[in-house]
């Protein structure tokens, strides 16, 4: 493992694709899970947990409902975090920084990629409104089914949008003996296209 900064790749992407195919071989479940930390305008967070399904040197890319809790704060606040926690790995990635909307050909293309299911209950679901039950839920997944029955192309929801994380900030973290982590931040430097400034925390 790096001990000086010195031994770092200089760019983080770089750094954490090396992580994240170490993850994708140790983590049972989705090694690809990541924290997602969103705010009100007024500053009142709530997280929960996503799946990353993009990477480039733009940054860091998820998908959900648009009219859901999170995508409501997204649209006010384009504040966000990411956390990235590999237990077998003993290892972590924080991400701070504004989020984009992507492209809606980005959004087709990836929504065109999941599972039929998948795409079907993305139409059923209300996602963040309350629900009476589990069988509700089940006969709007079936109403949607009968109106796609037949149709190879399921067409993506207006509402089901693709975000990204442009990153301020991204510390990588080892565990250390003693609670002395290792901690590595890299940040962007401004008017340099893909140049990033490194220094160590203390832990």
């Amino acid at each position: 493992m790096p001990t000086k900064i010195s031994d770092l790749p200089d760019n983080p992407y770089t750094f954490f694709e090396q992580w994240l195919k170490e993850a994708q071989e140790k983590e049972l479940n989705d090694p690809n899970a990541m924290c997602l930390a969103t705010a009100t305008p007024d500053g009142v967070p709530s997280a929960r947990m996503v799946l990353l399904k993009g990477l480039d040197e733009r940054g860091f890319v998820f998908y959900t409902n648009g009219t859901s809790r999170k995508g409501g704060e997204i649209d006010r606040n384009k504040n966000a975090a990411l956390c990235f926690h590999w237990k077998s790995l003993l290892r972590q990635v924080r991400v701070e920084g504004e989020i984009e909307e992507v492209s809606p050909q980005e959004a087709d293309a990836y929504y065109n990629t999941r599972h039929r299911g998948s795409r079907i209950g993305a139409w059923a679901s209300k996602q963040s409104q309350p629900l009476g039950s589990y069988d509700e839920l089940k006969e709007f997944v079936e109403d949607y089914e009968a109106k796609f029955e037949g149709e190879e192309t399921i067409p993506r929801p207006p509402y089901w949008k693709g975000f990204r994380v442009k990153p301020r900030s991204i510390e990588f973290w080892i565990d250390g003996e003693y609670r002395l982590h290792e901690r590595y931040v890299f940040k962007p430097i401004k008017g340099e296209e893909n140049g990033w400034q490194r220094h160590m925390l203390y832990p």
